[in-house]
């Protein structure tokens, strides 16, 4: 069925005042087109001031001309705007209270174990002094007065102790607590310089609803040293090694927009952005052969990398978890033919892919 074309504006006679126009429920009826012609004015006006259109500058702008827009368009803008946003702020507000309430639990330890050890030390003078007062008296009734005293003393200093180690197993326990809560905030993968697992699944999630929105087409690939390589029992002694080889390489060949995580058991996945299926396979054909092509040497000997790729292009009707297992089944086959870089994993729901 035909549908009407929508007639563009003559953007070059545009202006601060309203460009967009205003529609009805809680969002745009055509998000891509509206923001498209948005983006149009926010451009001219940066090549009006002559000014680069790098995306700091296209950020401000689009913020500051913004700010002049009604309050319904604003709301239109935003409510399209939320579906990108990474919540960066809230969860760096949110660490930070919790590695301020872990330095204070640590703090808290520290003072505990300093007074501890003050009352070791006086309970090891006070049995030094006890010992010489017996060794100085021979009446056993003095003796047996000195002995009273150190039991006094000793039961004393136990009690005291006995309450810091249950202060000290408190505050521990509250720090390993804020402790897990920091690993649960946290994006990144410190074995191998990409982001985590979480972070991927969130943005995968994210980028589901993006498309849902805006019609685009998104990639995702899961990528790991083939298996082959780990059957050599002199080469798997480097698959450490190897594996955070492939990981400098995915970043390096990586766009600023893609995401480059680590899933686990040294297996990575790229999200790639506004990349559709058959884009997807040349850059996993391109991916491959670089790392064929670079040289790993273990001792004296030459090893030629080779890597399994699962392809799957993001489909809205199913879900993440889905969507990753079927990626991870692509992958396994590609890794049992040697003669295929990479495999795809057909949806269980047809989307068309343009």
């Amino acid at each position: 069925m035909a549908e009407s074309i929508k007639k563009r504006r003559n953007l070059s006679a545009v202006d601060n005042s309203e460009t967009i126009p205003m529609m009805g429920g809680s969002g745009f009826e055509d998000p891509a087109s509206d923001l498209e012609v948005y983006a149009k004015e926010v451009l001219m006006a940066l090549i009006s001031d002559n000014l680069p259109p790098t995306p700091n500058n296209f950020s401000l702008y689009f913020d500051r001309i913004l700010e002049d827009k009604s309050e319904s368009f604003h709301k239109q803008v935003n409510a399209v705007l939320e579906l990108e946003e990474d919540n960066d702020n809230e969860k760096s507000i949110a660490l930070e209270k919790n590695l301020k309430q872990g330095f204070s639990s640590v703090k808290s330890v520290l003072q505990v174990s300093a007074s501890l050890y003050q009352n070791i030390t006086l309970m090891t003078k006070v049995l030094q002094k006890r010992k010489n007062e017996l060794k100085d008296n021979t009446d056993p009734q003095m003796a047996g007065s000195v002995i009273t005293s150190l039991e006094h003393d000793v039961d004393r200093l136990s009690l005291i102790l006995k309450k810091q180690v249950e202060q000290m197993k408190t505050h521990y326990d509250d720090t390993a607590s804020i402790v897990k809560n920091v690993e649960n905030d946290t994006i990144f993968d410190n074995q191998y310089g990409v982001y985590n697992r979480r972070y991927l699944l969130d943005k995968i999630e994210q980028e589901s609803s993006l498309i849902k929105e805006f019609k685009h087409k998104s990639t995702l690939i899961m990528i790991r040293l083939s298996k082959e390589l780990e059957s050599d029992k002199n080469v798997a002694k480097a698959s450490m090694l190897m594996t955070r080889t492939v990981a400098r390489m995915l970043l390096k060949t990586s766009r600023r927009s893609d995401i480059v995580a680590h899933y686990g058991n040294g297996v990575f996945a790229m999200l790639l952005k506004h990349t559709n299926l058959q884009s997807a396979k040349k850059a996993s054909e391109r991916l491959s052969e670089l790392v064929s092509s670079s040289n790993f040497f273990l001792a004296e000997r030459e090893v030629q990398l080779r890597i399994s790729i699962g392809v799957k292009n993001i489909n809205t009707q199913e879900s993440v978890e889905h969507m990753i297992t079927c990626t991870l089944a692509a992958m396994e086959e590609a890794d049992a033919n040697p003669l295929k870089d990479f495999s795809i994993c057909e949806d269980t729901n047809k989307e068309t892919d343009t």
